[in-house]
């Protein structure tokens, strides 16, 4: 079992990999490359870093909802680093786990309600992604086959609904007590419980969450121009509607942990989606490849916080006292 997970990972790899060699012409793919439009490529870069600044408040009012003060530049910061440390952790997942750790060391006794406010946060993104994912479905209707991807959303819809109502239901949380032994036994009943009842506490602030999964629904549909954006630097030129058709159902797939920050698996998804709108497939490969180099790069900001973050602990290290000489 403890196998089978990486073994999974690399068959998934390895079929996306042979898919994406099969279909590319690897001459007409570097040429596509070195034909990208830079002004694109940018203007989507800063539509990432942007989307973060109103991620960040929200995680902030969840905080504050369970009485937690976090000054908003460092939960800002906390965001970059995650990303920073998700590009070679499994999915987003990941970089959620980063955060937890960088705001609980410092709050040990509320550590379960940090951990409900990043699982609340992950809820919210995954019904705002469903929901995106629904209306791009509608928008496909007799334009695209994405007939492969609803068995996706279905089944992580219905997941994201039985989650739900164990989380927040009272009848549903007697059900629970079945696992406790298990939990026990495998010596994570303390921190299971201490998520569970961060997650369950915000059942008693509705309003926040419907006022926070509007804000979240924005950023996501903002966060697809950036799609739409490497696919124009890719000279793909298909308007915004077929983008909202995609990136939902991107988003989705990526949320599965098939490889490492989805190697591979997004170019396949890239290609095999715009493919059937009469786009090349190199070109539809080089729109997966840069929206990639543009989620390695969202990882910059965190990347020079980490190190500025090291710096200032050397510096902080308290000077060694001078060695004694012995006597002569």
């Amino acid at each position: 079992m403890r196998y089978l997970k990486p073994l999974i990972g690399l068959v998934a790899t390895g079929l996306c990999v042979a898919y994406l060699v099969w279909k590319l012409d690897f001459h007409t793919t570097y040429h596509v490359l070195t034909h990208v439009r830079l002004a694109p490529v940018l203007l989507a870069y800063a539509v990432l870093v942007l989307a973060l600044l109103p991620l960040a408040w929200r995680w902030q009012r969840l905080l504050e909802a369970r009485g937690i003060d976090e000054p908003y530049p460092r939960l800002l910061s906390s965001y970059f680093v995650s990303y920073a440390l998700g590009q070679i952790l499994p999915t987003s997942l990941g970089g959620d786990a980063t955060r937890i750790f960088q705001i609980g060391r410092d709050r040990p006794s509320e550590r379960g309600l940090v951990t409900g406010s990043v699982v609340i946060e992950r809820a919210l993104g995954g019904f705002a992604t469903l929901l995106l994912a629904a209306v791009g479905v509608v928008l496909a209707i007799g334009r695209y086959d994405v007939g492969a991807y609803l068995w996706l959303e279905l089944a992580i819809a219905l997941a994201a609904v039985a989650l739900a109502v164990l989380m927040f239901s009272r009848r549903a949380r007697r059900m629970l007590r079945f696992g406790v032994p298990l939990a026990r036994k495998l010596r994570i009943e303390g921190p299971l419980r201490s998520a569970y009842e961060g997650v369950h506490s915000f059942r008693e602030h509705p309003m926040l969450l419907l006022s926070m999964f509007a804000l979240t629904v924005a950023v996501q549909a903002f966060r697809i121009v950036t799609i739409y954006l490497a696919g124009e630097a890719a000279h793909v030129h298909l308007g915004l509607v077929p983008y909202f058709v995609m990136g939902p159902l991107l988003f989705l797939v990526m949320l599965v942990p098939f490889t490492i920050n989805g190697f591979a698996v997004r170019e396949s998804f890239f290609v095999s989606f715009l493919t059937q709108l009469s786009v090349n497939a190199d070109r539809a490969f080089v729109t997966g490849f840069l929206y990639f180099l543009l989620s390695v790069a969202l990882a910059i900001p965190g990347t020079i916080l980490l190190g500025l973050g090291s710096v200032r602990g050397v510096l902080r290290q308290p000077a060694r006292p001078p060695e004694r000489q012995a006597p002569e």
